[in-house]
């Protein structure tokens, strides 16, 4: 397969499929989904993988910080009570802390006054009630990566940064 990339605005050059290192192929979004709750992280991880994006998931707020420290995500999806009522807002204050920093989405099944606002205060991008509409989920995913510029399901190594 090959592929033309205009190198200025005269001329082009060809590029091949397997020369990655001047034409980056796409790669999926990556999304941290995490929840104490064993049977919605593989639900929610099977959706979204087959939406095709890479889903890693953590099964309490210890292992999503573990894992945000080492690995780049585009999106955080974090349960709100795991170990600890409000947990998950350190699982959001660390990936704000970020240099490239995520969409943040925080699914909760007891939401209140109280910690919506904190949400909401925290610069959170979208709070989810559970039972979670997928539907809606999907859709506020792809507005909210949209707004940054990053197509909903695919996104380049160069476009990144790393």
């Amino acid at each position: 397969m090959t592929y033309f990339v205009r190198a200025d605005d005269c001329v082009a050059r060809e590029w091949t499929y397997h020369n990655k290192a001047h034409c980056p192929m796409p790669e999926p979004l990556s999304i941290l989904v995490v929840d104490d709750e064993l049977t919605i992280l593989q639900t929610l991880g099977m959706i979204l993988k087959r939406a095709e994006y890479s889903v890693t998931t953590a099964q309490s707020c210890a292992e999503a910080l573990s894992l945000l420290k080492t690995a780049h995500f585009d999106v955080v999806i974090t349960d709100l009570s795991m170990e600890k009522e409000d947990i998950g807002f350190e699982v959001v204050r660390e990936a704000q802390r970020l240099k490239s920093r995520p969409v943040i989405v925080v699914c909760t099944g007891y939401a209140n006054k109280v910690n919506s606002r904190v949400a909401l205060n925290m610069g959170v991008d979208y709070l989810a009630l559970k039972p979670v509409e997928i539907d809606e989920l999907t859709a506020a995913l792809r507005r909210l990566l949209h707004r940054r510029g990053l197509s909903p399901q695919r996104r380049t190594s160069a476009g990144t940064g790393e």
